[in-house]
């Protein structure tokens, strides 16, 4: 379990580092807007190789398409009641896909060929955007110390969950399994699609290079994925 909550640190506290580069740098908007769009196309890889890819294998069509309906409806459900600006759902789409990857990198300890590097890889390396463009954005309204404290709360809840995800889901059925792996995928491709996407294109909209910068993160990722397997 130790194992597991470790690696779960790991990807959570990316999102500590890139609020942490926010903070201390005035980044200029066309680097978030960079980062942001090479970050998403890794989500984009992640949720359809690493999350929505297994969830097929493990608990078949049924279990798949009712997570990533689920996953989809709760990011949606949760952002229009919270009903904040650019980087709150963000924030909420980090939270609603960062718990069950965490778990999903708990339970990959009990696989036997170990954890899954590609799956902490792309978690770490999407994190980093991810709370690097949304610690920019909520500078302008909130201190340091507060944007600081919401993303440690976020990692120690990612760390939690890999534990959970290995204690508690080890004997779970494949239904569950698959299901818990598409909901992170439905989350995070709402997420891309309402947030994060949108506010990498309008910070890049200048050089028009945000699909470009999504499909390379997409491929760097996918090449991970693919490694990793």
């Amino acid at each position: 379990m130790l194992e597991a909550a470790f690696w779960g640190f790991v990807g959570g506290f990316a999102l500590v580092v890139g609020a942490g580069i926010a903070l201390v740098f005035q980044v200029p908007g066309r680097v978030v807007g960079a980062v942001m769009a090479f970050g998403a196309g890794v989500l984009i890889s992640a949720a359809s190789f690493d999350l929505t890819g297994e969830a097929f294998r493990t608990g078949g069509p049924d279990a798949a398409a009712s997570g990533l309906a689920a996953g989809a409806l709760t990011f949606f459900a949760v952002s229009r009641v919270i009903k904040g600006g650019g980087a709150v759902p963000i924030v909420v789409g980090a939270v609603l896909d960062g718990i069950p990857e965490s778990a999903a990198i708990g339970l990959s300890v009990l696989d036997p060929g170990g954890v899954s590097a590609a799956i902490v890889v792309a978690v770490f390396v999407s994190n980093i955007p991810e709370s690097l463009s949304s610690s920019a954005e909520l500078r302008k309204e909130r201190s340091a110390r507060s944007i600081v404290f919401l993303w440690v709360g976020v990692a120690a809840a990612c760390t939690l969950s890999a534990a959970v995800g290995y204690g508690a889901l080890s004997d779970a059925g494949d239904n569950l399994l698959g299901f818990v792996n598409s909901f992170a995928a439905g989350a995070i491709i709402t997420m891309l699609a309402d947030s994060m996407i949108p506010e990498a294109f309008e910070h890049e909209r200048r050089s028009l290079a945000t699909g470009l910068l999504v499909t390379l993160g997409f491929a760097v990722a996918a090449l991970l994925s693919a490694q990793g397997g």
